[in-house]
């Protein structure tokens, strides 16, 4: 949803900042206000084309800033354009390009009317639609194509001719002889190599470094002994107890130490034979590690993948004549689901057609009529919604309706019938060519749309802006200086005063208030039954 839209030196705009609430909003004010500026700054956050010109006259460049909230996050959309040079886009504080926010726009925004970013003419948008109206199930379909794609690249991995297969299998052979000579114990067996090797590196030295401390701590007249006199003199004398106390702890923590140099220097012996073992081990396994892998792990792990294709290699034509029939049966099985596919499209194209039609008529598009084509090869991908704006005319692809205002209309019959889509939608020119009864049945789905959905529409049409939830004037001064445009929000009395002008071009007309309030009580009708 958009949260808040700051605008600065865009056409006649100088600085405005709105802040949006869920529901409908209706933008109005006099011709020329800057109310199309508006939608026109959100269509810049998407990603639409820049162009100069668009800058404010005196100013060095146009920003427009847009804050959305998606769930728990929040996206920052920046746009700046300046008088002179390439635009710049921002995606909450990183430069990215315009194509990069047309992305994200198209999960946050659509906008219907005059405007090119509308998802709902993208043909993948379409067949979406139709699969989500028609609840179709293409996860089988998915699951099939995957399977068939899992043993396609089964059979490939089994070799290609027959020499280049006898070729790698004499190769595996060659490696695998190498390894299992070699026999790897474990993945840490270079870790405990390289321990044992430095303790026999210097096993003279270890030896004589032992004997040499336990002569130092234990023999005759050592540590121990002295420390033994030390506390034979400080025995049973009071002003000694503490010291003779610490004397004791250094005591036992020597024995100990004494203890453990004996048993290490036990243990290590003078082994040259051995040390020559290790060196030829571990040069071994450094020679297999730059062949096969950066770590023994990774060496044992080829060794592992190795003999595993040298068995498939080996079995080539029992695998290959196993992995042919399970293609062919694979194949069968996505013919057949998207069969099914293709078939429940057809099925369900009439019914969302005449749903989007039937909507026609209160929308001021009488003789109008949707139809959902459905083409191409099975699953019949190819799916285009079809639009014919009188009796006896041709229906043309949605991208070629030329009437702004009834794209517009068709758009918001297309969105009551389909729930999906992105949660904020802007309406531009929906009211065009319209007014009476169509312009009230226009704002009452346009009211009935914001249950469910932000909707953004600017509108000429006080039978339209009846039924907003929010209510915003963009208003435009001139000073004699310069032109300058502004936003504000109303309620209340002076909402009635708006809808009053735009009824009977004067705000302070009697007949138009009253008319006004009627409007409003119209528009309170659709909340509440929106509500229930």
């Amino acid at each position: 949803m958009l949260v808040e839209l700051s605008v600065r030196d865009l056409g006649v705009i100088e600085e405005l900042s709105l802040v949006l609430d869920e529901g409908m909003t209706a933008l109005t004010g006099e011709t020329g206000a800057g109310k199309t500026l508006v939608v026109q700054a959100i269509q810049l956050l998407m990603g639409g084309r820049t162009d100069p010109s668009l800058v404010r006259p005196g100013a060095k460049e146009a920003v427009i800033e847009g804050r959305f909230v998606v769930g728990d996050d929040e996206v920052v959309m920046t746009r700046v354009i300046p008088a002179d040079g390439r635009s710049r886009a921002y995606a909450n504080g990183r430069m990215v390009s315009a194509a990069d926010l047309g992305t994200t726009g198209e999960r946050l925004v659509d906008l219907h009317g005059q405007h090119a970013h509308q998802s709902l003419l993208s043909s993948a948008v379409q067949r979406r639609s139709l699969d989500s109206h028609g609840e179709i199930d293409l996860g089988a379909l998915s699951s099939a194509r995957a399977h068939l794609s899992d043993v396609k690249s089964k059979l490939v991995e089994l070799g290609g001719d027959a020499r280049s297969r006898a070729h790698e299998i004499d190769l595996l052979r060659y490696q695998l002889e190498e390894l299992t000579e070699a026999a790897l114990a474990d993945d840490d067996e270079d870790q405990r190599l390289e321990r044992e090797a430095d303790l026999l590196s210097d096993a003279a030295g270890h030896i004589e470094a032992a004997g040499v401390a336990r002569t130092v701590l234990s023999e005759e007249r050592g540590a121990l002994d002295r420390i033994g006199e030390a506390l034979a003199a400080l025995a049973s004398r009071r002003p000694f107890e503490a010291a003779a106390e610490q004397l004791r702890s250094v005591q036992a923590e020597l024995e100990d130490v004494s203890s453990q140099v004996r048993d290490i220097g036990e243990l290590i012996e003078d082994d040259p034979e051995r040390a020559a073992e290790i060196r030829a081990r571990r040069q071994l396994i450094r020679d297999l590690t730059r062949k096969y892998g950066d770590t023994v792990a990774e060496v044992r792990e080829f060794e592992a993948d190795a003999s595993e294709r040298l068995d498939g290699l080996l079995r080539h034509e029992e695998l290959a004549a196993e992995y042919e029939e399970a293609l062919d049966e694979a194949g069968r099985q996505v013919a057949h689901e998207a069969k099914r596919v293709a078939d429940a499209r057809r099925i369900a194209a009439a019914p969302l057609a005449e749903a989007v039609t039937a909507g026609f008529e209160d929308l001021a598009l009488t003789r109008a009529t949707l139809d959902v084509a459905v083409r191409g090869e099975e699953p019949c991908d190819d799916i285009e919604f079809l639009f014919a704006a009188n009796s006896g005319s041709a229906a043309l692809p949605l991208s070629k309706v030329a009437s702004g205002g009834e794209l517009a209309r068709v758009m918001l019959s297309l969105r009551l019938v389909l729930s999906a889509g992105p949660e904020t939608l802007v309406f531009d020119e929906v009211d065009a060519g319209i007014g009476g009864e169509a312009a009230i049945a226009v704002g009452g789905a346009l009211g009935k749309l914001g249950g469910d959905h932000q909707v953004l529409v600017v509108t000429h049409l006080p039978q339209v802006a009846a039924f907003a939830d929010q209510h915003v004037v963009i208003t435009k001064t001139d000073d004699g200086v310069g032109v300058q445009s502004s936003a504000s929000h109303i309620d209340g009395e002076e909402r009635v005063i708006e809808l009053a002008r735009m009824l009977a071009g004067r705000p302070d007309s009697a007949a138009g208030r009253e008319h006004a309030g009627e409007l409003l009580s119209m528009g309170d009708d659709v909340r509440s039954y929106r509500e229930t």
